[in-house]
């Protein structure tokens, strides 16, 4: 007994002694907080909320309202085109309608002063074998020349009913369009309503409204104008790494060339919207990465990169854009959108959020 007393003390001591180590260790491991020494707030390297706010249905909505109206613009458009073809096609055959029936009338009006040359009394009156001949000749020419006429006239007069029926028929298809578009715009207004009365309103913290007057090279379309369907097929080069597609790549690219050079993360795995599927990329306002609210030269940074996709939303098939507490719409503008969650990331107050066709 003597001799483990002292022992089980020794052993106390250093298992003490280990315990002050590891502590002191902990502490001073760097970006471990302490009391004298609060850790440096470094931008975050991807937003720390899903940065498309909102909840998924309300993203759902938002897409297939905006995807809607970008695809009855362009049909739309398709259709204006194929009317003024049309109409100008209608112009020139009425022109030649107007010729062929004058033709006609001057065939008619020679028959009724002259009478009509008859097959039997032509080729009767003759007074030789090669009179004969020529008359037959003659009267042969005559009704080929006037069954070209009328054939002419015939031709000219279908082309030109079958061009009313199809400029009818492009009226009709605009009117249609036009309502798609007015529908899809409700649809996506109606959802924005929807999310900001669910939530908690926060202030709108100034204007969002930013100057740019630079041109983006338009982004590949089909041969009709519209837009062709991608994948996520091509390599993200920004720090996020993953995939996105052509279009939402040539979209970065021209904003860089644009000189909106900073921070950029555009795929992310996992969760809805835009972003896993590449069309979605975040803009930070800071050079470095995601931090809190944006302020003097970087909500003027953000302003102007949201006003360069704006200006550029037709040449770049825009779906949309969140900035500060508000969304762009092809259809509608600026709106309020406080489907967040209070936070700078979400808030979009600290990156600007774009996403393309």
């Amino acid at each position: 007994m003597p001799v483990v007393a002292p022992v089980r003390r020794r052993a106390a001591r250093m298992v003490a002694l280990i315990a002050a180590t590891l502590a002191l260790a902990v502490a001073l491991s760097p970006g471990t907080a302490t009391a004298s020494t609060p850790p440096a707030a470094l931008p975050a390297a991807v937003p720390s909320n899903d940065a498309e706010g909102g909840t998924p249905a309300l993203r759902a909505q938002l897409e297939a309202a905006s995807k809607g109206w970008l695809d009855a613009k362009a049909a739309l458009a398709r259709s204006t085109q194929r009317q003024q073809q049309l109409t100008a096609q209608l112009r020139t055959t009425d022109t030649e309608l107007a010729q062929r029936s004058g033709k006609v009338g001057e065939i008619a009006g020679v028959a009724y002063r002259t009478g009509r040359l008859g097959t039997i009394s032509a080729l009767l009156n003759s007074t030789s074998p090669d009179g004969f001949m020529d008359r037959a000749a003659a009267l042969d020419a005559v009704a080929a020349n006037e069954d070209r006429v009328l054939r002419e006239l015939m031709e000219t007069r279908d082309t030109a009913n079958r061009t009313r029926a199809a400029l009818d028929g492009e009226i009709k298809e605009q009117r249609k369009q036009v309502a798609v578009m007015a529908k899809r715009k409700q649809q996506a207004e109606r959802a924005i309503e929807v999310a900001n009365a669910n939530t908690v309103r926060a202030t709108a913290g100034g204007s969002n409204r930013g100057t740019s007057t630079a041109n983006a090279a338009p982004a590949p379309r089909n041969p009709d104008g519209s837009w062709p369907k991608e994948s996520c097929s091509v390599n993200d080069p920004t720090p996020a790494s993953g995939c996105i597609t052509p279009r939402m790549l040539h979209a970065l690219n021209q904003a860089k060339a644009a000189d909106f050079t900073r921070y950029v993360s555009c795929h992310r795995n996992g969760g809805s919207g835009e972003h896993p599927k590449g069309r979605a990329c975040d803009f930070a306002a800071q050079k470095n990465g995601f931090g809190g609210d944006a302020t003097g030269g970087d909500k003027t940074y953000g302003n102007n990169l949201a006003a360069y996709f704006i200006r550029n939303s037709d040449r770049l098939a825009v779906l949309y854009v969140i900035w500060y507490r508000q969304i762009w719409l092809p259809s509608s503008g600026w709106k309020s959108y406080s489907g967040a969650g209070g936070d700078p990331s979400s808030d979009h107050t600290n990156h600007v959020h774009l996403s393309v066709y």
